[in-house]
């Protein structure tokens, strides 16, 4: 099973940026993975954010942060990448990133089968 390893999260104001990562080991190759952007807010289920194929070739974004975030991976280094501009107060959340996906269905958390450990983002006002 892949093990994923998120960086560090942190604080920042509203408008402005942050990049996640999300490190990839063991398992298949990394380019054979699906992998996904997930949050949960305090209180909140576990909610979609983006999602990418294995080749990096066609992404997928939630509506909320459609034109602010970008997905990508660099498959030579087993690494996926979110990077979330203009944040806001209500990005607030503990972000997991998610990989394998068993079933097309990309927005579904359940769908997937390896988790990170999950960051804090935590956006100011």
């Amino acid at each position: 099973q892949v093990q994923l390893v998120e960086s560090e999260g942190g604080l920042v104001q509203a408008g402005g940026s942050l990049r996640l990562s999300c490190a990839a080991s063991s398992g298949r190759p990394f380019s054979t993975y699906a992998m996904g952007w997930f949050r949960q807010a305090p209180g909140k289920e576990r909610e979609f954010v983006a999602a990418i194929n294995s080749s990096g070739g066609t992404t997928y974004y939630a509506d909320s942060v459609k034109g602010r975030f970008t997905i990508s991976r660099i498959n030579a280094r087993n690494t996926m990448y979110l990077q979330m501009n203009s944040l806001k107060p209500e990005d607030t959340a503990v972000y997991y990133c998610a990989a394998d996906l068993l079933r097309p269905w990309y927005w579904d958390y359940s769908a997937y089968s390896s988790w990170g450990q999950g960051t804090q983002v935590t956006v100011s006002s």
